[in-house]
């Protein structure tokens, strides 16, 4: 389970390699209003939740993105510190930033 957190002048976090089956949560210290997820590689689906929820790998609670190179924007429904967690089956290389 690896963590980052996001200072508030900072745009995001790059380049992270997820490990299949580990959680990697990254911590914005603010109420962010859009959250983007890249998938850099599309190695493999990328499972996240961005309310500070767990997620699963096909988990019915969890977004996805799918095996491409591709990314979500979404809008995290809590206020205050922006919480995204992200899970995968495989080891894809992704992005976690503000939008």
């Amino acid at each position: 389970m690896a963590e980052y957190a996001v200072a508030a002048t900072e745009w995001g976090i790059h380049g992270i390699t997820l490990e299949a089956g580990s959680i990697v949560t990254v911590r914005f210290p603010d109420d962010v209003d859009d959250i983007e997820i890249l998938s850099h590689d599309g190695a493999a689906p990328i499972y996240f939740t961005v309310d500070g929820s767990t997620p699963q790998v096909e988990g019915r609670a969890s977004r996805v993105i799918p095996a491409s190179i591709s990314s979500a924007q979404v809008e995290p429904p809590t206020a205050g510190p922006t919480v995204v967690k992200l899970v995968s089956a495989g080891t894809p290389k992704v992005s976690v930033t503000r939008a």
